[in-house]
C-alpha cells in the first residue's frame, strides 16, 4: 500500500505593494519615505510610477458623506434597482461577491450588491481592522485631543523585536541624510515611529509591521496614559507575565469590538489574530478571520460619514489609504489613472502540489482568495466605493479585478 503525502503551500500576501499617504505629509507625520517623494516633486524629477490621480495634497482629501452622518448604515445600503441591474450585467459568475455604492450625490445614493453576505478570508484587507483598533485606543487614551494622538504617533518609536519578523515582503527604508532608499525585510532591530509602522502596514502591506502595530494597540489598551513612556523591557514583560488566554482574548477584543460598535457583525467582518507566526509566542488566534463585501462596505461608508471613532480619525485613516505609487490589481485599471483612489488589497491562497506541481503564486488550487476595497474619486466629481472579494481557483485574478474595475467605472462614470 502506498502512502501519499500532499504538499501544500499557503501564502498570505498582497503581491506587489503600492505606497499610500499624500506626498506632502512628511511635515505632519514624520514618515521619511514621503520626504523623498516630496523632494522629487519639488525638484521636478519625474516619477513614472505615480499616476495623475496620486498628487492630491493633505487639504484636498475630504470625507464624502458628512451630510449623511446621522443616517444608519442600513438606511444607506438599500439597493437601487436600476443601478443594481447595471452592475449585475457586468458581474462575472462563479465565486465573485461585491458591493458598490455610488456616492456622487450624497442626497441620492445608489447601491448595488451581488452575494454581498458571502464570507471570504480577507487576507491583508484585514489590516484595516488593526488600523481601526489602533486609532480607537488612541482615542481612548486622548479622548479630547487629536493632536496628542498624532503627536504620539510621530514621537513614540518602537522596535520590531521578534514580532515584526517572518514576512518576506519588504519595507522602504529611507535615509534622509544620504538620500538613499533601501527596500528590505523587517529585522528585529528595526525601530520606527508609530506613524511609520502604520505606513509600513498599510502602504506596502508588510505583515511584520501589522503585528507590531497590533502589539502596540494591545499595549495602549493595557497601559493607557502610561503607554507614552513605556520602555521596551516593560512592554515585553507585559506579554511574558500575562496569561496567554488573557492576551488572546484581549487581542481579539481590541480589533474586533470597534467593528461591532460600528454595527459590523462578527459574520460581516472579523480578524482572528496577528499576521506573523513569531507573534504567536504569547498571543494566540481566536475565531478565524472572515470578511464579506457588505461588512467591508459598512466600514468604508462609516469612514466617509466620519463615524469611525470621530471625524478626525476617519479622515486620517482615509489619508493612510490614499495611494501615491504604482497601482495594482483592481486599482491598476487605466480608467482610474486620473482618479484619487483609497485602496487596500489582499490575498490568501493554498496550493496542493500533489494535485498540480505547477500550481503558481496567487493561483491556488485549494483556495485562492483575492480581495480589493477601494474608494474612487474621479476629477469630474464621480465618487464611489467598491468592495470586491473572489475565490477563483487556479487563476491569478489580478487581471480580472482590473477589467471589472474598468467595467464598474463605465457604469458609474460613463463619460
Amino acid at each position: 500500500m502506498k502512502t501519499y503525502i500532499t504538499l501544500t503551500f499557503i501564502a498570505l500576501s498582497t503581491l506587489f505593494a503600492a505606497m499610500v499617504y499624500p506626498i506632502d505629509g512628511y511635515d505632519t507625520t514624520g514618515i521619511k519615505r514621503l520626504y523623498r517623494l516630496q523632494k522629487m516633486e519639488m525638484d521636478s524629477i519625474g516619477n513614472k510610477r505615480i499616476p495623475n490621480g496620486a498628487y492630491l495634497k493633505l487639504e484636498d482629501i475630504k470625507l464624502n458623506l458628512l451630510s449623511r452622518k446621522r443616517d444608519s448604515l442600513g438606511a444607506i445600503l438599500v439597493e437601487d434597482n436600476d443601478f443594481a441591474r447595471k452592475i449585475a450585467r457586468i458581474t462575472p459568475g462563479g465565486n465573485y461577491s461585491l458591493a458598490v455604492l455610488d456616492m456622487t450625490n450624497p442626497d441620492s445614493l445608489k447601491y448595488a450588491a451581488h452575494r454581498e453576505n458571502v464570507g471570504y478570508q480577507p487576507g491583508s484587507v484585514g489590516k484595516i481592522a488593526v488600523l481601526n483598533g489602533f486609532f480607537t485606543e488612541l482615542a481612548e487614551v486622548y479622548p479630547d485631543n487629536f493632536e496628542l494622538r498624532t503627536g504620539l504617533m510621530c514621537n513614540k518609536r518602537v522596535k520590531a523585536r521578534y514580532w515584526g519578523t517572518g514576512d518576506h515582503h519588504t519595507i522602504p527604508v529611507y535615509d534622509i541624510d544620504s538620500d538613499k532608499l533601501t527596500k528590505r525585510q523587517v529585522v528585529a532591530s528595526d525601530e520606527f515611529s508609530l506613524y511609520e509602522w502604520a505606513d509600513h502596514m498599510v502602504s506596502v502591506s508588510n505583515n511584520g509591521a501589522a503585528s507590531v502595530l497590533y502589539r502596540e494597540t494591545m499595549l495602549l489598551d493595557a497601559f493607557g496614559r502610561k503607554y507614552a513612556d513605556l520602555t521596551e523591557e516593560e512592554a515585553e514583560n507585559y506579554f511574558v507575565e500575562t496569561d496567554r488566554d488573557s492576551l488572546t482574548s484581549q487581542a481579539n477584543r481590541v480589533v474586533n469590538q470597534p467593528l461591532r460598535d460600528l454595527g459590523i457583525a462578527e459574520d460581516d467582518w472579523r480578524l482572528g489574530g496577528m499576521f506573523t507566526r513569531p507573534a504567536g509566542k504569547y498571543v494566540g488566534r481566536e475565531g478565524g478571520s472572515l470578511g464579506t463585501p457588505k461588512g467591508l462596505m459598512k466600514f468604508l461608508v462609516a469612514l466617509e460619514q466620519g463615524n469611525v471613532i470621530d471625524e478626525e480619525s476617519s479622515l486620517e485613516m482615509k489619508r493612510l489609504l490614499y495611494m501615491t505609487d504604482r497601482r495594482i490589481r483592481y486599482a491598476h485599471s487605466n480608467r482610474l489613472d486620473d482618479a484619487a483612489v483609497y485602496f487596500k488589497s489582499g490575498s490568501f491562497y493554498k496550493c496542493d502540489r500533489e494535485k498540480n506541481p505547477n500550481c503558481s503564486d496567487y493561483a491556488g488550487n485549494v483556495f485562492n482568495y483575492m480581495n480589493s476595497v477601494i474608494i474612487v474619486e474621479q476629477p469630474n466629481g464621480k465618487k464611489y466605493i467598491v468592495c470586491l472579494m473572489t475565490n477563483v481557483l487556479n487563476k491569478n485574478s489580478a487581471g480580472a479585478h482590473m477589467y471589472l474595475a474598468s467595467s464598474i467605472d463605465k457604469v458609474v462614470n460613463p463619460t
